[in-house]
């Protein structure tokens, strides 16, 4: 199977000798055996030059990616379109690491923006949006901190559980944690609410979970590209040490950190699991 490709296709801090902001399109694979750049001025910068470049890259590359990956909400919209007659699917992913490193290195041969415009320049940053509550609807009965050994993550590998998502490449020792590393996450006992609630989350895409402190204190749920919500608020004195020592745990298991719901504290049946992780390259700017 052919591997997929990054896409950014965004303007540039740049313009042309008409002073027309300049886009760039970059294409990648994952190990950066296949790239492909170029430029265009503003006035340009559709769906169709963005397909008939898609064309040259493929003509040049020798075969088809079986996905683009893209990070940037406008990059997909416009990906969407481009690649509706070329049957290549386009797909949300926050980590894109090899084009972020690209991205990084190009942009470091960009003129010195602070200087001339009194603004730093992001090669990723995308606009934050505000954390929205999440529905009365869906939340749980109970919810909790905790922690899972590498063998209780991997028992869960043989567990019934209709919504899961644990990619192989954040397995504990894929991402090179030891076996005794503690992998902090978050359990929702959802009760009769639980498998909507998984169903939901699905839908979303979770990205990774943040403690947010304030008043009152906030659990965030990064997902999707940019989306963030308000998972639910707390002023207790305890539940705000265990937050703490959640990020805490999280940064000593690299980011990594699961979020688990069921119907109940039984421990017996499950609806839904995600194995997440926050890093620099999930984060959007």
């Amino acid at each position: 199977m052919s591997p997929p490709w990054q896409l950014d296709f965004y303007r540039r801090p740049l313009k042309n000798t008409d002073a027309h902001s300049l886009w760039e399109l970059l294409l990648c694979t994952p190990d950066m055996d296949f790239s492909y750049a170029e430029t265009c001025p503003q006035p340009k910068a559709d769906a169709m030059w963005l397909r008939h470049q898609l064309k040259q890259a493929i003509h040049r590359a020798g075969y088809r990616p079986n996905a683009l990956h893209v990070f940037r909400p406008q990059t997909q919209t416009l990906g969407e379109v481009a690649c509706r007659e070329l049957d290549i699917p386009v797909v949300p992913k926050r980590d894109v690491a090899t084009l972020k490193q690209w991205l990084r290195q190009r942009a470091a041969w960009y003129p010195n923006l602070k200087t001339y415009t009194g603004e730093t320049y992001s090669p990723f940053a995308i606009e934050r949006s505000t954390p929205i509550p999440l529905p009365d609807n869906l939340w749980g009965e109970t919810w909790r901190f905790a922690g899972l050994s590498n063998a209780d993550l991997l028992r869960f590998q043989y567990e019934s559980i209709p919504i899961r998502s644990v990619p192989k490449e954040l397995l504990p020792l894929e991402i090179g944690l030891a076996s005794t590393v503690l992998i902090p996450g978050v359990v929702i006992d959802g009760g009769r609410r639980a498998m909507g609630l998984a169903q939901w989350l699905a839908s979303e895409q979770p990205a990774f979970l943040k403690y947010m402190a304030g008043q009152p204190d906030g659990l965030i749920l990064e997902a999707g590209l940019c989306d963030r919500f308000v998972l639910t608020t707390f002023e207790d004195a305890d539940v705000r040490v265990a937050a703490h020592v959640f990020e805490q745990r999280k940064a000593t298991a690299k980011g990594l950190h699961f979020l688990l719901i069921r119907p109940d504290d039984s421990g017996m049946t499950y609806s839904g699991l995600w194995l997440l992780q926050e890093s620099p390259d999930t984060q959007i700017g």
